[in-house]
């Protein structure tokens, strides 16, 4: 295990492995929030990638990573910001007059969504020139998003309900009853939308839901424990294997007919934080917060749940993003 926080004026060397970000949020309040890099191919890992690009701090909360058009897009929650950087990291925009934004989501080479916890909307950004050039009404905390046929599937925290966006009028349609603390959605093999709820104990109980994006019907859904708080669904890149948190790393496959009756990977004591699925290697990433005050234990673990590496990030890593 290496650890090389590198200083802007080091030139930093690494392999030809595609990489993996680590967006790590930092502590609230404290503007420590940081992206760390680790290079499979050679193990090492530098601590904070966006600084010895640009030489200055990314901000408070960092929240999530994508890449479109080329570019990376880092969203920055409390600072209000999306960071917009170059292939190498170096930063080439900026996206401001957001309220608290979560994620983004590429629609077109020319347009881009933002999911927001204050502005009881979702923004439209212009990829042309960085700005928001309009707002959508939704309600509530909006979070993660999904795009199939058109449509534009949203995650709210304060709604039960998944509210469904014509992206070409750029107009809520239709919602879907999936429970309450909706948060992570992923579409499978069959172009099925299956949404994850964490449930808001003793009131009601998680939920995982199996969603027809043509007809906007739940076709199944598979009711949790209560006092079972699930949270971070992703899917392999075959798209036939479900993973999520509750307590430990649980696996599902998208033919099963029940829930596990346990987890992949057990959590004992460790407080994992983000979970995602390697596409290049099937790699399971998961990131123990520890206390939240302390920076990360990032696990990488094969498709049976044995342990291949571990190594440090940052403050409170809650996600990746895979080259």
């Amino acid at each position: 295990m290496k650890d090389k926080p590198l200083s802007p004026s080091q030139e930093v060397h690494l392999s030809n492995a595609k990489k993996v970000y680590v967006v790590n949020e930092g502590n609230y309040g404290s503007g420590n929030a940081s992206v760390s890099l680790f290079d499979p191919g050679t193990g090492e890992v530098v601590e904070d990638y966006f600084k010895s690009r640009n030489n200055t701090y990314v901000g408070d909360v960092a929240q999530s990573l994508c890449r479109i058009n080329g570019n990376y897009y880092l969203v920055v929650n409390n600072s209000k910001k999306i960071l917009v950087c170059k292939e190498d990291f170096s930063k080439a925009g900026q996206i401001n007059g957001l309220n608290s934004p979560r994620y983004i989501l590429q629609i077109s080479n020319q347009k881009a969504y933002v999911s927001d916890l204050y502005a009881n909307g979702v923004s439209v950004i212009n990829l042309n020139t960085n700005t928001k050039s309009g707002s959508i009404p939704c309600k509530g905390k909006t979070e993660r998003m999904l795009m199939l046929y058109n449509k534009v599937f949203v995650t709210n925290t304060e709604s039960p309900y998944l509210y469904v966006i014509n992206s070409v009028k750029d107009a809520v349609e239709d919602s879907i009853y999936v429970g309450t603390w909706a948060s992570s959605i992923v579409s499978d093999k069959n172009d099925k939308v299956w949404v994850l709820s964490g449930g808001e104990s003793p009131h009601s109980v998680g939920r995982l839901s199996r969603v027809d994006p043509i007809n906007n019907k739940v076709e199944a859904f598979f009711d949790f424990k209560m006092g079972d708080f699930p949270s971070n669904l992703c899917i392999n890149k075959t798209r036939d294997s479900l993973y999520y948190l509750n307590s430990g790393i649980c696996r599902f496959l998208v033919d099963d007919l029940n829930l596990p009756d346990k987890a992949l990977i057990e959590g004992g004591t460790k407080n994992f934080y983000g979970l995602d699925i390697n596409p290049n290697d099937y790699r399971i990433y998961a990131a123990d917060a520890l206390l939240f005050t302390e920076r990360s234990n990032i696990y990488v673990f094969d498709v049976f749940g044995k342990q291949k590496n571990l190594f440090k990030a940052g403050i409170n890593s809650n996600g990746f993003y895979f080259e």
